[in-house]
């Protein structure tokens, strides 16, 4: 039987809960007293009333869990929603502040906010000039955080602003949407407009370009460009990006696993689309040894895309299964086209080197695993 996680190990179910202290009580009352007067202040209150009420929640709530719950009802969530289309800078500004903190690290005043309409006109500042775009992007990734939402925020066609956002916006606006749209992309609602969001490339290319690849980030922003290379706009886009090739190289090659997977899913995708125009592009960046690692260090489906590339880069028609002796010969002629008979040989001496030590490993593996069993066949007797 499943325990409930919110009781503490050892407590009878059938006993009612441990009385309150009167300190405990006092704060309670006192809560629910603050959340009555911000109530009836965003409902009954003027415009300059509202907005210090709006800040009032925020102060409260940002550095208490307790209060975030206490404040996540429905007579304080949506004035607050209503404050978010006003005329009035700060009015919007203290609204979307006091809803960033009421969402934070709570999944289901994120649930609550989303069901208050706040979707719409966020998406309405997404869209307008205002300065408070990379606020409004801000909410949206904290309420994208919460898998329920991710439908409503994609049906609501958040797609082109936040594309709009990684465009114009600032540095953290970008970051921001990028992670929203991250979130999103798992959603089949926006898979078509982000395809066809090609105006994303060139921007998505130069924040990889600047970033550590071994990241969490890098991870996200790949993953963006490997849907946009699904159209032929996104991959012109990524094609005309100076040094776009060359970054995702250096992706395969320093990338986390998943960010490599993605990186040569994308060089690949280029490749099936325009063998002639971008085998050579790949070729002259030097993609070689990143891709020979990734058949032997990297994810099954990066191990798989990698070897394709190979044959791809060599303009061969063999079977797509290659055998580690295909592989130095593939390297072999890559390499003796590009740099030489010399660097030829080099490269097929590193690839011989790393077969030989992943070899070594497997074996090592397959060792300990018999004695690990072994061990297990002592332990029963047999």
């Amino acid at each position: 039987m499943c325990q409930n996680p919110h009781r503490s190990l050892g407590t009878n179910p059938d006993e009612p809960p441990s009385p309150r202290s009167p300190e405990e009580e006092a704060r309670e009352a006192k809560m629910q007293a603050q959340v009555e007067e911000v109530a009836w202040t965003l409902a009954n209150g003027d415009a300059s009333a509202r907005i210090q009420a709006a800040r009032n929640v925020r102060k409260i709530v940002r550095r208490s869990p307790k209060a975030r719950s206490a404040f996540a009802v429905s007579a304080v969530i949506q004035p607050l929603v209503a404050m978010l289309p006003s005329a009035n800078h700060r009015s919007m500004e203290s609204a979307l502040l006091a809803l960033l903190n009421i969402a934070v690290r709570n999944e289901r005043n994120k649930e609550k906010i989303a069901s208050s309409g706040a979707i719409p006109p966020l998406l309405d500042i997404l869209r307008s000039d205002s300065n408070l775009r990379e606020l409004a992007t801000s909410a949206l990734l904290s309420l994208s955080a919460s898998k329920s939402n991710r439908p409503i925020i994609a049906a609501s066609g958040a797609i082109p602003p936040l594309v709009k956002i990684i465009v114009s916006g600032n540095m953290h606006g970008k970051v921001d949407a990028i992670t929203t749209l991250y979130n999103l992309s798992s959603c089949v609602e926006s898979y078509g407009d982000l395809s066809s969001s090609a105006e994303g490339a060139k921007p998505l290319l130069a924040l990889l370009k600047d970033n550590k690849k071994h990241s969490k980030f890098v991870d996200k922003t790949t993953a963006l460009l490997k849907i946009l290379c699904k159209s032929d706009e996104g991959r012109r886009a990524i094609l005309d990006f100076e040094c776009g090739i060359l970054t995702l190289v250096e992706t395969v090659e320093e990338g986390s696993l998943l960010g490599a997977e993605n990186a040569v899913g994308i060089l690949l995708s280029l490749c099936r689309s325009s063998q002639e125009k971008c085998r050579e592009l790949v070729l002259n960046e030097g993609p070689i040894p990143g891709l020979l690692l990734l058949t032997v260090e990297g994810t099954k489906k990066a191990g798989d895309s990698a070897r394709e590339l190979l044959e791809i880069l060599r303009k061969d028609s063999r079977p797509k299964r290659i055998e580690s002796e295909d592989l130095e010969t593939i390297v072999h002629d890559i390499a003796a086209k590009v740099n030489g008979p010399d660097q030829a040989e080099t490269a097929k001496n590193m690839l011989r080197d790393v077969v030989r030590r992943n070899m070594e490993d497997n074996i090592s593996r397959l060792q300990v695993s018999e004695q690990q069993y072994a061990a297990h066949k002592c332990r029963l007797g047999q």
